[in-house]
């Protein structure tokens, strides 16, 4: 265990268990040994800050009321859960977090018995917790399910379908509202916390309780006016209507960094045996850190950092990132047609999008975590003759699919779908790693699929979705910087269906779709030294796919080698299947796709998961020699 002489209470608390053995009154120097320990352990990996921070009163306050893990405790996302991660027996693990073989950035069952449920995309807490507290119910248990839900994730529709459902089937569940944007309501200092005290108390719920029992032997035209009497008596104090109506009991809002407040309330709680129950804690992003607290995402997500001043590592400079390049190239089109609108799911800055929205404020929307609706929204816009741009990570564009099917795909509507972090993103892991984009778009009729293999095409990529209008297309692009090639001032209009060869050879061939082409023509410059002359092609598009192209690889060559960072059954399956069905595959050509594992990967530095997975120069040699068969030599040539 890390132990030093600034954390004498943190060093005693292994698990929760040693936590309550504590007193009450030893809780606000722990919780401020923990905030220490938390900022000293991330300045070392980086990950996410911010919002640790500000759930450290929180934290400790659930781990000291509830009895974990046989109570659940599930947090939303995740990205908050470091300081519970130090308290459930990861105390040492977390100099490791988001490194190859160490602790994951988010909650992780196969992790800890402290994480019921796993996560990395917002908005699946109460959901998950109502399927937990219906199981429990089932088997006749007694433990809580408390779920931890950001005010950002409560933009998103599942979080109140989950909470209507809730609801209606009145389940014991306690859903924690950590509202750290004060975008719902403010604590009103005593008078707010004393009233949170008093309705989450056993005395006024039997109260309420009784008050509801006279009520049904009301007349029925009585007993509606009594319930809502009840509802605006307290919401006018304490707030809440909305979630009453979804059938919740509010209670709130509260100081989250007040431990004093919280304790009682949580006891409350926790010792109430009947229906879903909403607390709704008001939190600060960075709190208790001053370099966090000041900056405007309040460290978020930081890199390595002095902890004295707060200066983070900088990457080294070299070419303009992906990102940045889909802006500043979308910018450039959207000057020359108005037409063009840009949208963004709660991820400007991430997309990009922040930049298009300072030079088009009114062409921009932010529709907060709701990828359905953005789909559908671009959708709506596309049929009155505007031009969207979806700007959606791979991951998260997942969660849209319905949508883009059903709105998009099938009415024949020219949305535009820009796809960042398409491929392996590294110390996020498998839940942000964009492997399934092509495969679930390319299925769909009509739809025209790009990847972009440097930051020159993808500034061509742009221009031309924004001059597609005969139906849905997209461009899928890396996370991290591009290759440093020159850059056009404007992109062009690719020719839609059509790839081009890179270098020219006779034995090996490579079809390379997307971020792979760097590694392939490195491939092909070493089988050269073999004797091996190989020819290099960027596929572009994986629909429509360029078919005079795959035909004259497959007649010419005798390996043929499908290159993508994306998962089995996208680019290479596409290319396969056509090949079978033009009686291609009967030439003879040795054909080896390479992709993605059938796995998921967990995270580590880029280089290193597309190393493992056999994505790089390496792994395209060794796939060609394996279709060599073993009289292959690898001989260098005199």
């Amino acid at each position: 265990m890390t132990q030093t002489n600034d954390t004498p209470l943190l060093d005693k608390v292994r698990v929760p268990a040693d936590l309550r053995a504590l007193p009450e009154t030893d809780l606000r120097q722990f919780a401020d040994e923990l905030r220490s320990d938390l900022i000293d352990a991330v300045s070392r990996t980086g990950g996410h800050l911010g919002a640790g921070l500000g759930v450290v009163e929180l934290t400790v306050a659930l781990h000291y009321v509830f009895d974990t893990p046989n109570d659940r405790l599930i947090w939303d996302v995740g990205h908050q859960a470091y300081p519970h991660k130090i308290l459930t027996g990861r105390r040492e693990g977390m100099r490791t977090v988001r490194q190859e073989g160490g602790l994951s950035g988010f909650a992780k069952r196969k992790e800890s018995e402290y994480d019921p449920f796993g996560a990395g995309h917002s908005s699946t807490s109460i959901s998950a917790g109502l399927g937990m507290a219906v199981a429990r119910d089932l088997a006749g248990a007694k433990n809580n399910v408390v779920a931890v839900i950001g005010d950002g994730a409560m933009s998103a529709g599942m979080a109140y379908e989950a909470m209507n459902n809730a609801g209606a089937l009145d389940a014991r569940l306690v859903v924690i509202l950590n509202d750290n944007d004060m975008s719902i309501a403010p604590p009103t200092g005593a008078m707010s916390a004393y009233l949170a005290r008093l309705v989450s108390g056993k005395a006024y719920r039997s109260l309420r309780h009784r008050a509801k029992a006279i009520s049904k032997k009301l007349p029925e035209f009585m007993r509606e006016g009594a319930r809502k009497t009840e509802e605006f008596t307290r919401g006018f104090f304490t707030g809440g209507t909305m979630f009453e109506e979804l059938g919740f009991y509010y209670v709130g809002p509260i100081d989250g960094h007040d431990l004093d407040h919280l304790l009682p309330v949580l006891k409350n709680v926790r010792d109430a045996k009947e229906g879903p129950i909403l607390v709704h804690v008001v939190t600060k992003k960075g709190k208790g850190y001053p370099p966090a607290e000041a900056s405007a995402d309040k460290y978020h997500g930081v890199s390595k950092f002095d902890v004295v001043t707060g200066t983070q590592a900088k990457a080294k400079a070299n070419a303009p990132s992906y990102t940045k390049v889909f802006a500043q190239s979308l910018i450039q089109e959207a000057e020359a047609d108005e037409k063009i609108v840009a949208i963004n799911a709660a991820m400007p800055n991430g997309t990009g999008l922040d930049l298009f929205g300072e030079a088009f404020p009114t062409r921009t929307f932010d529709v907060g975590i709701a990828e359905q609706h953005a789909v559908t929204f671009a959708a709506g816009l596309a049929s009155e003759g505007y031009k969207p741009f979806c700007a959606i990570y791979s991951t998260f564009l997942q969660r849209a699919y319905d949508q883009i099917v059903h709105d998009v795909a099938i009415q024949h509507l020219p949305v535009r779908f820009a796809i960042d972090r398409a491929g392996f993103v590294g110390a996020d892991g498998p839940t942000h790693a964009g492997s399934f984009d092509t495969g679930f778009l390319a299925a769909l009729p009509d739809m025209v699929v790009m990847a972009a293999s440097d930051e020159a095409e993808l500034r061509h990529m742009v221009r031309t979705a924004a001059a597609y209008d005969d139906g849905p297309i997209s461009f899928r692009y890396p996370r991290g910087n591009g290759t440093g090639v020159e850059m056009p001032e404007r992109g062009e209009i690719l020719p839609i269906g059509r790839g081009r060869i890179v270098r020219e050879g006779s034995k090996v061939a490579i079809l390379s779709f997307g971020s792979r082409l760097t590694d392939a023509v490195l491939a092909a410059e070493e089988l050269e030294g073999f004797g091996l002359s190989t020819t290099v092609a960027d596929a572009r598009f994986a629909k429509p796919l360029d078919a005079e192209l795959v035909a004259r690889l497959a007649r010419d060559h005798e390996v043929l080698i499908l290159l993508e960072e994306g998962a089995a059954g996208g680019f290479a399956a596409h290319v396969l299947e056509h090949m079978a069905r033009t009686g291609l595959l009967d030439t003879g050509i040795k054909v080896r796709p390479l992709t993605m594992p059938d796995s998921f990967v967990d995270h580590a530095a880029p280089e290193a998961m597309i190393r493992q997975s056999g994505l790089d120069k390496a792994g395209i040699v060794d796939a060609v020699f394996r279709a060599l068969g073993p009289g292959a030599q690898r001989v260098m040539k005199a």
